[in-house]
């Protein structure tokens, strides 16, 4: 039997902004995203990318379940995950807009 993964992955472009995605080979995923195989991709012109973090799936609805959550985080929280930095990464979840149940105690 052949365990398949799927991973999810961070990689920063060349112009400090941050890209999510998922793939079943991350190293070749990298080397095309280096390659720049597809003009309209967004890392194309972003060229060159560094992988920042990664996380290998077995369930392939978690991975894609996670890096659809990923791609909807802030910066700030993208980097508190990067950088296994939990306190951050829980403080980033926080809701913080006016209208948030912590402003009505």
């Amino acid at each position: 039997m052949v365990i398949r993964y799927l991973y999810v992955y961070i990689l920063e472009c060349s112009d400090d902004l941050y890209y999510t995605g998922i793939t079943n080979d991350l190293e070749q995923r990298i080397i095309e995203h280096n390659t720049g195989i597809d003009k309209d991709a967004f890392t194309y012109s972003r060229r060159p990318v560094n992988l920042k973090f990664h996380e290998r799936f077995s369930d392939f609805n978690l991975a894609i379940e996670w890096e659809t959550c990923i791609k909807k985080w802030s910066r700030k929280k993208k980097e508190a995950l990067i950088n296994s930095d939990w306190l951050s990464l829980k403080e980033g979840s926080r809701c913080n807009n006016n209208s948030s149940h912590i402003n009505f105690k």
